[in-house]
């Protein structure tokens, strides 16, 4: 289960921080790491210095462009997010985020993201709106800053407890899904193919957005679709804009 969370770090600034959070990685039995526009030499004398041999997962970490790059065979992408935003969004704690993982890594080709933001400014509202869910860490309201190391710890440290009540338990039953969940990548595809039919049939105008595609973004985030579901609505939004040519 471990093998199949990543973790993904999004413009880092500090050195020092990508080393700790290997270091925290492997603490926790987690390796695989993304590492999306870092805004600093990934691999530094600091860096080694604060993995304390663990090292070796920024060796093997993935150097990436985009998010979409870095969860595009995800099945369940989290933010990590401090901040409250205009438009409400699934909100978890790191201890449901544990609870809930067993099940999102029932099968084989499911994948977990859990998604860091920028030290000074966190994720941006278009990256949050790519996940599924944001997680939050309820620190301290009057000394809320969080180090990036250390919540990834946190994180990670939730993770792992989620699997060692796997091994403790001999009758844990796997979830057996008819269909495997769609990826990030086609759920993705499905939101440009909607909203580009929305504006066909004059339902949508991106002039005046009203928060349309967001919304129907979170709606549909929030019930999980698999592929075989996403295949299906791609399918009669193709209808549709054939009806809507004809008509023209």
């Amino acid at each position: 289960m471990l093998e199949r969370i990543r973790i993904v770090l999004i413009g880092t600034s500090h050195p020092g921080n990508i080393g700790g959070i290997a270091r925290a990685m492997h603490n926790m039995g987690l390796s695989d790491l993304a590492l999306v526009a870092p805004r600093c030499e990934p691999l530094t004398a600091e860096t080694v210095s604060r993995a304390s041999g663990a090292d070796h997962i920024v060796h093997d970490a993935r150097m990436l462009t985009t998010l979409e790059q870095a969860v595009d065979d995800c099945t369940l992408v989290v933010g990590a997010s401090a901040r409250s935003r205009t438009l409400p969004w699934p909100m978890i704690t790191p201890r449901t985020l544990g609870e809930r993982l067993p099940a999102e890594l029932a099968t084989a080709e499911s994948r977990v993201a859990l998604v860091f933001g920028r030290e000074d400014s966190g994720l941006s509202n278009a990256e949050l709106q790519g996940c599924h869910a944001h997680v939050h860490i309820p620190t301290n309201p009057d000394f809320s800053s969080l180090n990036l190391a250390a919540a990834v710890q946190v994180l990670a440290y939730e993770c792992r407890q989620a699997w060692l009540g796997q091994q403790e338990t001999s009758h844990t039953t796997e979830a057996a899904l008819d269909q495997p969940l769609a990826s990030h990548q086609e759920l993705e595809r499905y939101f440009e193919h909607l909203e580009r039919t929305l504006v066909a049939i004059g339902f949508h105008d991106p002039a005046t957005p009203r928060q349309l595609m967001a919304r129907l973004r979170r709606f549909t985030l929030r019930a999980r679709p698999e592929r075989l579901e996403i295949n299906i609505l791609r399918g009669i939004l193709t209808a549709t804009e054939q009806q809507a040519e004809r008509r023209e």
